[in-house]
């Protein structure tokens, strides 16, 4: 990365700066350089000289200028190496190109469902969810072994295990549309079930193990006689799991075999305390050189078997209320043969390769799945709660503010489940997306934390009291728990997306960054490389500034003219917010590539980071709800809703590129953000066009969400329903609402026609005021805890108001005599 400095010096080189020098006079008053000097005195000695001089010039210069980058680049570990040649690139790079393609994005990517995923969906999925207690599971901390049994025995932890090793062989879509179902039920079997269809390490066994661990470890993990859970996380290493501080491992040989010695402290290990094998991460140390060049030091995967010596699992965290196993794998000079290390001797320091690319579906498919289960409860059952309920014998879906937060928590669900989509189609691609794996995780956890919040708020009271009824509380504590995975949201936010982002999908950066990580005996032609990428860079910025501009004027011109219910037209939908999301990336474009002003400062500048991880995040998922929106195209409401949202995502694109052109960082600051604000706001205020949805837009959204709708219909394809004759708080809301909207009319058509109700229509009022009663009830208990249950228990507070009483002559209010 280079500072404008040495930008300008860069400008020197290559062919653009020998047309630059061409204007300096020669002895003969004519350019050296020029076509006719070259014609009519291309055999001059002088010339010969002159241009020999030239270019050794610009050619110093050049070498100056890589040397120079080469000592302010922070050296890039080997861990962070492989970090940027892992996983893939392929929409992400065409955002920081700007020039992504909705066209693309529909023609490449098409999330689907085998008839056997969606039978299992229908009828293995349903009958678990009819298996567990969301309420009892969190007050036992644990599921039945009935429970436990079904999920083995119907292989919800062979998921993704390919069909010849015994698993289901089920797509990425597949897994997420059962954890995102599961999450309508038990956020704690969401967590169960997704580990082992993600980093199991199922997975990585299937892909890296050896002859022998695949034959033992898969039939095993398929049928669920183990339940794996993979270690990784230390005391010393939370967010930068990798760096693996106090998992040390040394190569040895004992009785002739050779293995390592290892000594480890891992915590907040999900599946752990009923885990049957672990996959442990480890820092490999060979200081004797016993590998004999069959494998490296470095990040090495062994696998464990719950009783191998030394090795230390059982005990357990208690993440907030939440009821899935998690808790700590330890152990103190462990011996593990090389047979043990996954892929045998061969892949020792490989873990961190292996880690990386299958990090992609359990951070951007496993944790969203659980969000996208978020937002279909909150859409299905309290926007039938906000119909049932009424206050001042008005349902509160009419309220303002009720109104407010059902729509945001629509378009929020609408972006996660589009989203999730193309993420799971991605992957499914045999794709390992790095940068929108983390882009997923960060955006749509956040947002499901957004939507159960907005749930809540509605629900009010009915959703804060734990029972049976409660079909939100457990959730709303389990988010805070799912954007602490795979690194918290500050550290994916503020570090991860853009400075993984910026080296790995720049569509120059890479090559000149490997330029400058050349050995000194290749620097010519890293020299050369680092030339050309450099032009290349510049090139890329200026083309991204005049398409800023000109695409900044026409959006703002477009915005000013375009009707609010212009929308309603599928195709101006779609066309309107392409352009839009096009401009923003252009934005996008243009504004890293002025980070590079900041040279090796960007990796501490993490506020303007994030600012950049949100405006990635909002084009990503634009382009994803637009992509939704062509596949579900026709379902009554999807107009407005997806309006809703994408105006909502440019807004957020467009504050935080404005955030960031009014806090640009570094030395060369307030340059960045001249040029940063005349590319992306050229007209000021005006050419930010974007703002929050209308009232009129939000209340149709509401309306859509809290009345009997096809968008409702949509939500609630991927929902637990509960069986008929069966109590289930939002299965009998969502049964409720087209009962209660048909007797709020005819009490409307009672009064407005002055007349007395006919027997139909006084049964169903009746009918009706009685679900209204009955479903607005919160749960009571006898005794909370298992001492109260105790007989002859006396609540300590009870006790203290008796002994005071004890000493008192009255002790009942009675009227004086």
């Amino acid at each position: 990365m280079l500072s404008s400095r040495a930008a300008a010096k860069a400008s020197l080189s290559g062919t653009s700066s020998l047309r630059s020098l061409s204007v300096l006079p020669s002895n003969h008053g004519i350019s050296p350089l020029a076509p006719s000097s070259c014609n009519n005195h291309g055999n001059h000695p002088i010339h010969h000289q002159q241009r020999r001089t030239l270019l050794g010039l610009v050619h110093a210069i050049d070498k100056r200028v890589y040397r120079w980058a080469r000592g302010v680049l922070p050296p890039i570990s080997k861990t962070e190496n492989i970090a940027l040649g892992c996983g893939t690139i392929g929409f992400d790079r065409d955002i920081f190109s700007g020039s992504p393609s909705l066209q693309h994005l529909i023609d490449t990517y098409t999330p689907r469902l085998s008839p056997d995923e969606q039978s299992f969906l229908d009828h293995q999925v349903t009958h678990l969810c009819t298996l567990l207690n969301d309420h009892d599971v969190v007050t036992d901390k644990d599921f039945t072994k009935e429970a436990w049994d079904y999920m083995r025995d119907e292989k919800f932890f062979g998921m993704k295990i390919p069909k010849e090793w015994g698993g289901l062989g089920f797509s990425t879509h597949a897994v997420s549309c059962v954890l995102a179902k599961l999450a309508t039920q038990c956020f704690d079997a969401n967590a169960t079930v997704a580990v082992p269809n993600s980093l199991g390490p199922g997975e990585l066994l299937a892909r890296y193990g050896t002859s022998e661990q695949k034959e033992y470890f898969l039939p095993r993990l398929a049928d669920g006689t183990l339940i794996p859970c993979f270690g990784l996380t230390g005391p010393h290493s939370g967010s930068d799991a990798t760096s693996l501080i106090g998992s040390d491992c040394v190569v040895e040989q004992r009785n002739g075999e050779l293995g390592v010695v290892a000594s480890f402290k891992k915590r907040y290990i999900t599946l752990a305390p009923v885990a049957g094998v672990v996959g442990l991460g480890l820092n490999l140390k060979d200081p004797e050189g016993l590998l004999n060049g069959v494998g490296e030091e470095g990040f090495t995967v062994a696998l464990l078997e719950r009783g191998h010596d030394g090795l230390e699992m059982g005990k357990r965290h208690i993440p907030l209320s939440a009821a899935f196993m998690n808790g700590t794998v330890e152990g103190e000079d462990v011996w593990i043969p090389m047979t043990s290390i996954l892929g045998g001797q061969e892949r020792c320091g490989f873990g961190w390769n292996m880690f990386v690319e299958c990090l992609a579906e359990g951070r951007g498919v496993s944790l969203p799945a659980g969000s996208i289960g978020a937002a279909r409860t909150v859409v299905a059952g309290v926007g039938a709660y906000s119909r049932v309920r009424k206050q001042f014998r008005v349902p509160i879906a009419e309220f303002g503010g009720i109104q407010e937060a059902m729509a945001k928590s629509g378009s929020d669900g609408l972006i996660t489940i589009a989203g999730g989509d193309v993420m799971n189609a991605i992957v499914d691609n045999h794709e390992a997306p790095m940068v929108i794996s983390s882009v997923m995780k960060q955006n749509c956890t956040e947002r499901g934390r957004r939507i159960v919040e907005c749930g809540m708020d509605i629900a009010a009271g009915s959703a804060i009291c734990r029972g049976d009824k409660n079909y939100m509380g457990n959730a709303y504590m389990s988010l805070p728990i799912a954007i602490t995975v795979e690194g918290a949201n500050i550290m994916t936010r503020s570090f991860q997306i853009i400075g993984q982002g910026l080296t790995r999908c720049h569509p120059h950066m890479s090559d000149l960054l490997k330029a400058l990580q050349l050995p000194p005996s290749e620097e010519k032609e890293a020299v050369q490389t680092f030339v050309r990428q450099f032009h290349k860079i510049v090139g890329h910025g200026i083309t991204n500034f005049f398409g800023s501009v000109t695409k900044g004027i026409g959006a703002t011109f477009a915005n000013k003219t375009r009707s609010k219910k212009a929308y309603k037209d599928g195709d101006n939908l779609l066309v309107f917010h392409e352009k839009q999301l096009l401009r923003l990336s252009n934005n996008f474009a243009l504004t890293a590539d002025l980070c590079f002003t900041l040279g090796g400062r960007l990796k501490f500048e993490e506020l303007l980071m994030g600012r950049l991880a949100d405006a990635l995040g909002a084009i990503y998922l634009g382009y994803a709800t637009l992509h939704h929106y062509h596949r579900r195209r026709g379902i009554e409401g999807l107009e407005a809703l997806t309006e809703h949202a994408m105006l909502r995502l440019e807004r957020e694109a467009q504050d935080a590129l404005y955030s960031a052109s009014e806090n640009f960082p570094g030395p060369l600051g307030p340059v960045a953000s001249t040029v940063m604000k005349m590319g992306c706001f050229p007209m000021g205020g005006l050419t930010r066009p974007y703002a929050d949805p209308g009232d009129d837009l939000t209340k149709e959204v509401s309306r859509l969400l809290t009345t009997p709708s096809e968008i409702r219909d949509m939500f609630e394809e991927g929902i637990y329903s509960a069986p008929d004759g069966t109590t289930h708080q939002m299965t009998d809301l969502i049964k409720a609402l087209p009962i209660c909207m048909e007797a709020d009319a005819v009490a409307s058509a009672l009064r407005r026609e002055k007349r007395e109700p006919t027997a139909d229509e006084t049964n169903l009022i009746a009918k009706a005021d009685a679900l209204r009663d009955a479903l607005i009830q919160v749960d009571v208990f006898e005794h909370a805890t298992a001492a109260e249950a105790q007989p002859g228990y006396v609540r300590p507070a009870l006790v203290g108001t008796e002994e005071r009483f004890a000493s008192m002559d009255q002790t009942v209010f009675r009227e004086a005599a």
